[in-house]
Order: structure tokens, then sequence, then C-alpha cells
């Protein structure tokens, strides 16, 4: 049997849990997990940052501490790249995830979040050996990554470690065809490899959940009585090869319209996936910044600007008018990078940008609207 094939095709995303100020609303949580669970559902997905750490700590009080060990999957990530000075310093967040979850050992345990210069850090404190010590004794059941990055950089962690079982990917009908997510090439990537795939962010960030009304009628008159979330979580687990979709729910409401989809989920069908097509010439047809990330503008930059992804983030903004995802989207894009307001307005990028945009112009607006 295929990694994954047994596992139904909606998981608990820790991340965006019910807070009350700082702290988890942990009696939100038990019944959010209790209803999950009654449905048939059983994979959840924390991480070692999520949350300050109170996501891991919730999965103890909320799931381990309530029900058998063996009636739930855990999966959790190690960022090696956050904070950790030392290799002991990234090792010891393994042992961290342990302490805080009481889980004994981890169903599915991820290397967090490699892309960029962020893989460096998991080969110089050499995680990879490491985890497959702990894989060994044990303490892992299946060992895979998440990766935010381009289909060619996946390929080539994917080349040098065949030993990885699964890979954890950005997947949703908005990115498929992405030239910055590249949520196509990376699932094809994957699949050329034989790596099954976790879905992550297939409601974007909650941005499919609140289209604009030129898409959302689309939808709507298609399937009256259906969610327009409903419609990124079916596309999302209709592709094949999966190990599970993740949705990071945050209220009881969410967790029940997920489940009222997802229980006796069947795949969607030529008639619905036209319907999606539909909207996402719709969603194109929404004013936004016409970028195409070829990076042209990057590669004689001064400051090193990700003009790309910049743009990729405004246009969370224009296009979903989704402000807090869009300043998500920028501060992981400039993460120890330079900034829209440190362009110097040399021009360079204008002259080059075959979608002619007025590059400085919009990092000006970027900056007003992002920082």
């Amino acid at each position: 049997m295929a990694l994954g094939e047994n596992i139904p095709k909606l998981g608990f995303g820790l991340m965006r849990l019910p807070m009350i100020g700082d702290e988890v609303d942990i009696e939100q949580t038990k019944e959010m997990v209790d209803l999950f669970m009654a449905a048939g559902f059983t994979y959840f997905d924390t991480a070692y940052g999520y949350l300050g750490g109170k996501s891991e700590e919730a999965v103890k009080t909320a799931i381990v501490d309530r029900y058998p060990r063996d009636s739930f999957t855990i999966a959790t990530k190690l960022p090696a790249w956050a904070g950790a000075k030392t290799a002991e310093e990234a090792k010891e967040m393994f042992f961290t995830s342990l302490r805080r979850t009481g889980a004994g050992y981890f169903d599915f345990y991820l290397l967090h979040n490699l892309g960029g210069e962020r893989t460096a850090k998991f080969d110089e404190y050499g995680i990879w050996d490491f985890v497959q010590q702990q894989k060994a004794k044990g303490l892992i059941k299946h060992l895979g990554f998440s990766m935010h990055d381009s289909a060619e950089a996946l390929d080539k962690v994917l080349t040098a470690h065949p030993e990885v079982e699964f890979v954890q990917l950005q997947i949703n009908y908005a990115d498929w065809d992405s030239t910055s997510v590249q949520s196509r090439l990376c699932y094809e990537t994957a699949r050329r490899h034989g790596k099954p795939v976790v879905i992550m962010e297939p409601v974007k960030g909650g941005s499919l959940a609140n289209l604009p009304e030129s898409v959302a009628k689309v939808f709507k008159a298609a399937e009256p009585d259906s969610s327009i979330a409903s419609w990124a979580l079916r596309y999302a687990a209709s592709l094949d090869g999966l190990v599970t979709v993740l949705s990071g729910m945050s209220t009881v409401d969410q967790m029940k319209d997920n489940l009222s989809v997802m229980k006796g989920f069947t795949k969607l069908d030529e008639k619905q996936m036209a319907v999606i097509e539909d909207a996402k010439k719709a969603l194109a047809a929404v004013p936004s910044i016409p970028c195409t990330s070829c990076e042209y503008c990057m590669k004689g930059c001064p400051q090193g600007i990700a003009i790309p992804r910049i743009f990729s983030a405004v246009n969370t903004y224009k296009i979903y008018n989704n402000l807090a995802g869009a300043k998500g989207d920028y501060g992981f894009a400039t993460r120890g990078k330079a900034k829209a307001s440190d362009c110097i307005a040399c021009g360079q990028c204008e002259a080059v940008c075959p979608q002619h945009i007025s590059v400085i112009e919009e990092l000006k607006a970027a900056a007003e609207l992002l920082e």
C-alpha cells in the first residue's frame, strides 16, 4: 500500500488555532479535535515554531492526553534555520517537540520549510543523518520535508535525498500555474520522484474563501449551497498521490464546514473542474501587478530586492483583499533581505521588464501598504 493511501484526505493544520489573547483556546480546540476524530479523520499537523511552541503543547493537551496513541497521526517539523546557532541546538528541537507533544514518536516528521538559503542549514548541521538515526530508533515513522521554492530547487533536494518518503507543498487552484509558487510544477516534480504529497495552503491562507464577487458568482452559479472554500479543498483533494490535504482551522464553524465537505468526499468531476477553470479565468481578470516572475529585474538590482515575490504579496491584497495574508507573504519574501523601501530608484529593473511594469512606483506603493 502506498504511503498515505489509508489516510483520509483532510488533515487538521494546527498553525491557526483559536486564541484567547496570547494563549490557545484549549476548550475550543478540544471541541474541534473531537469533531474531527468523530468524523473519522486522524492527521494532525504542527511544527516546532507554531504559536511559539504552544501549538505542540496543545497537541498534548487536546489530543495525546485524551486519545489512544494508535488512533491518530501526528506530524511536526524541525526548522534548523530558525534561531539555532549550532548543530546541537538544531537537533535539540526534535527532543523539545517530543517533550511538548508527549507523543512518544512522530508518525510524520518533516524538515521545515526548505528553500533558498534555508536548505543549507540542514546540511551544515547534519540534520539529514540525525533524523535517519531517530527513525532507526523508532522515534520517526516517516520522514519528509516541507518546501516553498521552485520546482528546480525541489528536484535538487529530492535527487540528493532519495531516502525522503514524502513532501509537503503549497498547492491550490489559484497557484497551480503560478510562476512564483509553481504548484503544478512542484507537484509534478514530486510525483516524478515517486513521492506522495501532503498539500498545505489549499485555501491559500484563507484567500480562496473570500473571493472577489466576480469570481465567487462563478462558484455560486454552479453550486449555490456549497461554500466557496469547499471548492478549493475538493480541488486539492482530487489530485492523485496524496497523503492528505491540510486545512488550518481556527473555529468550530470552520471545522464543521470542512467536515461536511470532506466526509464522504468524492473527486471533482469533469463538469466541476470546468467550473474551477472558469473561476481561474475570472481571477486572472481581477486588476493586479502583471508580474510573471521572470526575475530579469533582480539580476542587476544593486539592493538585491526580491521584486517578484514582493509583487506577489501585493497581489494577495489586490486580488483577495487579504491584508494580513499580504503582510505575511511580504514578511516571508523580505526576511533577511532588502525591503521595498530600500529601492534607490536606479531604474535598471524597468529597463529590462518584459511586462513594462512601473517597478519603482509599485515598490513605493508596496512599502506604504505592507511595511
